[in-house]
């Protein structure tokens, strides 16, 4: 990946900011972005201070005039698109009964709809390319988890769009990838929209026993480098998918345990 121009929505935090660590220290060359302005910022000099190169640029990836200008800046600045990672994510914790609909409304537009603006208009340099499209998508698109409405409808259509793309892009050498992973450190859970879209500010799971940021990035990496079309993390998530293509009733009511165990779970 030395060299390669690596555009990484949502990679101010979390996921996004680790895979721009594991890219830029391989010597790809990376834009990352975010809709913070001073975090975004914090990152880029973070990242800098690692020698990697990267730029940043303020983006709200719902917004798809944002993510034309962005994908002009990249072609300006570099001349190329490699490799698009679409990070940028947002989750909810509500019962679909419950949530206000532009609560599910938000998080599609973020999820979904960011994805297909930052392809559509960074694809034409990545055909050209023969470069690579990569998802980030969760279990949660394979598999729905009852309180994520929002978040599971968005990375199961997600994960639809990213099929197709692989299936017209069969002849073109172009690489996508779909990778979910389980649950994974980072702040998509502190942030995570509640009933009314009001911030759930704190994590209702136990993060140090979930899988590290910077160990999905390294497994993502890999899954690029090597053109792989498919990558499922951790343990409880290949067993989640495992366990709902063969028994989704049983699933039903072993999803519905798990999730209601968590801290202030909507589940009764």
């Amino acid at each position: 990946m030395k060299d390669k121009v690596v555009v990484i929505t949502g990679g101010s935090s979390g996921i996004g900011k680790a895979l721009a660590e594991k890219f830029g220290s391989e010597g790809s060359k990376i834009v990352i972005t975010g809709r913070n302005e001073e975090t975004l910022n914090k990152t880029v000099e973070a990242l800098r201070e690692q020698d990697i190169e990267v730029s940043g640029f303020r983006l709200d990836v719902s917004n798809e005039e944002d993510n034309r200008e962005m994908a002009k800046m990249v072609l300006n600045k570099y001349g190329k698109i490699d490799t698009l990672i679409n990070n940028a994510g947002i989750t909810m914790r509500a019962l679909f009964q419950e949530a206000e609909l532009e609560v599910i409304r938000k998080v599609m537009d973020i999820n979904f709809w960011g994805a297909i603006y930052a392809t559509k208009h960074c694809l034409s340099s990545i055909v050209e390319n023969k470069g690579s499209v990569v998802g980030i998508s969760s279990i949660a698109g394979y598999r729905g988890l009852p309180g994520r409405t929002g978040y599971s409808a968005s990375k199961f259509a997600l994960q639809g769009f990213l099929e197709v793309l692989r299936t017209e892009l069969l002849y073109s050498d172009v690489h996508v990838l779909t990778a979910c992973p389980g649950f994974t450190t980072s702040n998509i859970r502190k942030s995570s929209l509640t009933k009314d879209g009001s911030v759930q500010g704190e994590s209702p799971r136990d993060e140090a026993k979930m899988m590290s940021a910077e160990e999905c990035a390294a497994r993502i990496y890999n899954a690029t480098k090597k053109r792989k079309k498919h990558l499922i993390l951790t343990r409880q998530g290949k067993l989640t998918v495992l366990l709902n293509k063969f028994f989704p009733g049983f699933t039903d009511k072993l999803v519905y345990k798990v999730m209601a165990k968590e801290e202030n779970s909507p589940l009764k």
